[in-house]
């Protein structure tokens, strides 16, 4: 189980295409004005990376792991680790066979097992029996993710139950330690996650973590690496069962202005304090600007477990989610505007469970078939207000079809290659412009009319919708409000089978 709570919010200031992904707003700036500001806010490189990746996976295992338990309490002997089959290239292999794109380690949890040999701790692996105290996790997964070229990511926990130092400011420095340990010593790191957890330590003590510290660590050591949750490149969606909300705004205000100007270049970042419940259901529609005093660009993850828990247990081979429920849970996390975070916890041989590899086979397979043919592409695309309709339907998301002049509604329409049968929507939005559409519509033809077959609010990164499965030779979608004009980067229509 993940802990995550509020922390300070460290702000980068070059966004992808040179307009900062954070704004000020001006005293007595109207709403009018507000929502132009947040129609101009973008992603910083990081973030557009770690947002293209689309689907990214935790490799929950330690202690834990041995014990049969979530969490522990930090009082485990290092010697019942002993996973004598390990295989990080088998991890990798499974994840990067289903489509992930990047995948992060648990180098420590709340118990404080480290799965490198720190110099800084006895509690790790170099005092268990796993390859006579020679052994390295952390090593074991990076090379696995360098050698197969997906990206590689770290999990700190903040929450230390084994170390005498927590709840004391030396902690800080013990953390800041641990993490220039796994920064400087694993080639490119491209995530660090933390969470919020924070209980007591050994000497029942909670400690005031330094994040602001922590963050510039991370800045100077792997300054592309996004840092999530607990941090200033992704927010967390506000739940852990995979299902993000319907309307998903990238920008959302945070309440309070900036100590100082925006400059570009990361290493004149700015820390301040969020304010505001950032799980709760509107984050970013007009009502939620109207009192913005700034702007950011705060994407949300989706994660959720492929098992009930997070670390692996044996009684729950049989409960692992399987392709359908998978393929379910991408189209309303990916598909709402999100990056899925999906836990597959290595089991205690070292390996990821048969049961596990099957159900990320099976959900490949599935995604593959339903977006082998886009029944959209080759058709005749008219607008009476838009330019880049071929832009639509050209498989680059960094292009993009858009409304000419001051308009910021549109009606399209495709004049299908004969008729198709097809029960899916994708939408996406060339988001290194901004986040734009607030409202569409897509209708059919059948039976000479128009009929509504599918109807949103926000699109972002990527818009998937279902409906009724229909056939017609021609479709048109409406776009029914935005902030300024439009950017519509993809278009497609599909068929599940």
């Amino acid at each position: 189980m993940l802990i995550v709570a509020g922390t300070s919010l460290h702000l980068s200031a070059q966004s992808t295409s040179g307009i900062p992904n954070c704004v000020n707003i001006p005293p007595g700036t109207s709403l009018s004005g507000i929502v132009r500001q947040a129609a101009n806010v973008t992603p910083s490189p990081r973030q557009l990376r770690w947002q293209e990746l689309e689907l990214t996976a935790f490799f929950h295992f330690g202690v834990n792991t041995f014990t049969d338990r979530e969490w522990g309490e930090g009082t485990e002997k290092e010697q019942i680790f002993n996973p004598t089959q390990l295989d990080a290239g088998q991890w990798v292999a499974a994840c990067k066979a289903a489509g992930i794109k990047q995948v992060i380690l648990t180098a420590k949890h709340h118990d404080g097992f480290c799965l490198w040999p720190s110099a800084l701790t006895e509690h790790s692996v170099k005092n268990s029996p796993w390859k006579g105290g020679k052994g390295d996790v952390v090593r074991e997964v990076s090379d696995a993710c360098h050698q197969q070229h997906i990206g590689f990511g770290v999990y700190l926990s903040p929450w230390d139950r084994n170390s005498k130092l927590y709840g004391t400011e030396a902690y800080n420095d013990y953390f800041v330690g641990q993490l220039t340990e796994l920064l400087s010593n694993y080639g490119r790191i491209d995530e660090v996650w933390f969470d919020g957890a924070c209980g007591e330590g050994p000497n029942g003590k909670k400690q005031v973590y330094d994040f602001e510290r922590w963050y510039g660590v991370i800045r100077k050591l792997q300054p592309t690496a996004t840092i999530a949750i607990s941090g200033p490149d992704v927010r967390w969606v506000g739940t852990e069962s995979g299902y993000g909300r319907e309307t998903e705004w990238s920008v959302i205000p945070v309440g309070k202005k900036l100590l100082q100007e925006i400059a570009d270049g990361s290493q004149k970042d700015v820390n301040f304090p969020p304010v505001g419940d950032l799980t709760k259901s509107d984050l970013g529609s007009r009502e939620a600007l109207a009192t913005a005093q700034t702007l950011v660009w705060y994407p949300a993850e989706t994660d959720v477990s492929i098992r009930p828990g997070w670390f692996f247990h044996d009684k729950e081979n049989s409960k692992v989610k399987g392709g359908e429920k998978l393929m379910d849970i991408y189209f309303h996390s990916v598909g709402r505007n999100g990056v899925l975070l999906l836990n597959i916890p290595p089991d205690r041989r070292g390996l990821l469970h048969e049961n596990d590899v099957k159900a990320l086979a099976d959900w490949k397979n599935i995604r593959d078939n339903l977006f082998k043919i886009n029944l959209a592409k080759g058709a005749k695309v008219t607008c009476s207000n838009g330019a880049g309709m071929k832009l639509m339907l050209d498989g680059n998301s960094a292009t993009h079809f858009t409304t000419t002049g001051i308009d910021s509604t549109s009606v399209i329409t495709f004049l299908l290659k004969g008729k198709q049968t097809f029960d899916v929507l994708l939408l996406q939005e060339n988001i290194r412009i901004g986040q734009r559409i607030e409202q569409f519509r897509l209708e059919v033809w059948k039976d000479g009319q128009w009929i509504t077959a599918a109807q949103g609010t926000t699109v972002g990164y990527k818009r998937l919708l279902q409906f009724s499965p229909t056939t017609t030779d021609r479709v048109r979608l409406s776009i029914l409000s935005s902030r300024l004009n439009p950017t519509i980067a993809e278009f497609g229509l599909y068929k599940m089978k």
